[in-house]
């Protein structure tokens, strides 16, 4: 299937092989769609409520044009949300098009917000919840890739899917520019993400794959080791 030039695959695999595709997954209440965008293999996440008009797009991923004609061919946006998930510019860059085209709502944590060049309507802090119609999304809050990232948790009929933005990866943490941001990284990653949830726990990050809390967690050790 192909809304305009960004083609839907039939299966998800977690792995889009390029730019312009995007493919689905369901929870209970959830319809959510990963999107592959621009040069840096970026990745937006559309996740629609199925029982309402409530729809949160978490990060306006830097290629404003294919993402603005995909929503646009995609279904109605009345009551879009668009919550990014930190300042870098690729996680934003098609932001001021997708509210100059359907009037959308922005969200950001509270220490990112000021750094990204579009108007946040609503500040976040750790522990908050986002609601979607029938879904909400916890914001955990992360610091050390930037100021402060946020990752959202949706835990829906037994399933728990955590969007982490560019704080964790397949292979592990975000970038950081120093060795303190390193250690705040890892703590934040360490103590509200590993400890809190089990190994079948799936996280959808920032640009490329997707993985699962268990085939990362046996190298949180190497990680530290490694550092920054």
């Amino acid at each position: 299937m192909s809304t305009d030039d960004i083609t839907l695959l039939d299966e998800y695999t977690g792995h889009l092989p390029e730019p312009r595709t995007a493919a689905q997954f369901s929870t209970p209440n959830a319809l959510v769609t990963k999107i592959s965008l621009g040069d840096m293999d970026n990745n937006a996440y559309l996740v629609e409520c199925k029982d309402s008009d409530k729809v949160l797009l978490i990060d306006a991923a830097n290629d404003p044009t294919e993402l603005v004609r995909f929503l646009r061919g995609y279904r109605s946006m009345r009551g879009l949300v668009v919550f990014t998930t930190h300042s870098h510019a690729d996680h934003w860059l098609a932001l001021r098009d997708i509210v100059d085209e359907f009037g959308a709502k922005t969200m950001a944590p509270a220490g990112d917000a000021e750094a990204i060049d579009v108007p946040t309507d609503e500040v976040v802090s750790h522990g908050d919840s986002i609601e979607c119609g029938r879904i909400s999304l916890e914001v955990i809050t992360l610091h050390g890739h930037t100021t402060e990232g946020a990752a959202l948790v949706l835990e829906d009929g037994g399933e728990t899917h955590i969007f982490t933005g560019d704080s964790l990866f397949p292979g592990g943490p975000g970038k950081t520019s120093t060795p303190e941001a390193f250690t705040s990284l890892m703590d934040d990653l360490e103590s509200r993400i590993f400890a809190r949830y089990d190994d079948g726990v799936a996280f959808h990050p920032g640009h490329g794959d997707d993985s699962t809390l268990g085939d990362e967690r046996p190298h949180l050790g190497e990680w530290r080791d490694r550092g920054w």
